[in-house]
């Protein structure tokens, strides 16, 4: 089943068709106990014909967006590259081969952009790019209840000056994007892929793919240290980390066109203002 925020209500999608869910608010819903078990009811009543992608919203209104780093080789080594002359290179070594994870707060709901929204490169940078990452949606209790595809904007050259930037870096208005649903599965395959497009001008100008067997940390280990000392009350979205990485000579520019495709979830469209 896959869950939709519209401009017109909550709606959930089974096989194709899409039916309108029972829920006071978003927040409501997303920290109920019986998430599953709600969403399941509205399935088999009357279906909503026309339904519209224009009117989908980010998945997200109270909940925090978190995220981790370091999941994947290739980020470990694009990281390590970009900060070697700051004498930062080696954390990023240890911290990819340690127990505890990279975690850090990533995005505020009013922070978030939703599907055909533009995302935002920072004023003060010079080396941009999106991060494509499979989004867990862990409820109150600490379960990963569904999952979402999230774009985790990313300044470079300003982490890469010195990893002590990493929130300059990475919080910002307009960095981060989820969406367009919220899978409800209590599982996703290892060999899901991840497919990442940046279109300029109509041409492709930067793709990348890789699969969730490349992902070096269990999404139920990062859940469970991101719930250490930390309560959410309306529940969490977490990035798990980004595996695709562009070539150093690329940047994004404004009006670059961003597809992040998930098997199994959809694809999350935005563009660069």
């Amino acid at each position: 089943m896959k869950l939709y925020r519209t401009t017109k209500g909550v709606l959930v999608e089974e096989d194709g068709k899409y039916y309108v869910v029972a829920a006071a608010d978003w927040d409501e819903l997303l920290s109920s106990a019986d998430l599953h078990a709600r969403v399941r009811a509205a399935v088999g009543k009357e279906a909503v014909a026309n339904f519209d992608p224009a009117t989908i919203l980010a998945p997200v209104v109270s909940q925090e967006v978190w995220a981790a780093g370091v999941t994947y080789y290739r980020s470990r080594s694009a990281r390590i590259a970009e900060s070697k002359d700051a004498g930062g290179g080696n954390f990023y070594d240890r911290v990819y081969a340690a127990e505890r994870p990279e975690l850090f707060f990533k995005a505020t709901g009013r922070r978030v952009v939703g599907p055909g929204c533009s995302v935002r490169i920072r004023s003060d940078a010079k080396w941009s790019v999106p991060e494509p990452e499979l989004t867990l949606l862990i409820s109150p209790a600490g379960a990963i209840v569904g999952y979402t595809i999230g774009n985790d904007m990313s300044s470079r050259d300003i982490e890469g000056e010195n990893p002590l930037y990493l929130p300059q870096a990475k919080i910002y208005d307009g960095s981060c994007a989820l969406g367009p649903c919220i899978l409800l599965s209590a599982e996703l395959p290892n060999k899901t892929a991840i497919q990442l497009e940046v279109a300029r001008e109509g041409k492709c100008v930067s793709t990348g793919s890789t699969t969730l067997a490349e992902l070096k940390r269990d999404p139920k280990e990062l859940a469970k240290f991101l719930f250490r000392d930390n309560s959410f009350p309306h529940g969490v979205f977490l990035m798990t980390g980004t595996g695709i990485v562009p070539g150093d000579n690329f940047t994004l520019a404004s009006g670059d066109a961003i597809r992040i495709s998930i098997d199994g979830i959809g694809t999350l469209k935005n563009y660069v203002a």
